[in-house]
């Protein structure tokens, strides 16, 4: 198992509650990922950020996890990058 936090700057003005409309769209493709044990979302008002807490089976199913398809839609849904 490997343990991964991902951290993204959010943009001016999303509020905590427009955040998290946001991750909860996500969820059922998070679900939907059998190597993903667990994934607990982030979010700190103070540094306008957020992120998430991966528990994945193994290092190469974080890779994928991660990869340039997740970075595509962190840029699309926060205008970010990891």
């Amino acid at each position: 198992m490997i343990t991964e936090i991902v951290l993204f700057h959010l943009p001016k003005g999303m509020s905590r509650e427009d955040a998290i409309a946001k991750y909860r769209l996500s969820v059922p493709g998070w679900r939907a990922n059998p190597d993903l044990i667990r994934k607990t979302f982030l979010f700190d008002e103070a540094s306008r950020r957020g992120g998430a807490v991966y528990n994945w089976k193994s290092m190469e199913a974080a890779k994928l996890g991660l990869g340039p398809e997740f970075q595509k839609r962190i840029q699309a849904t926060f205008g970010s990058q990891t």
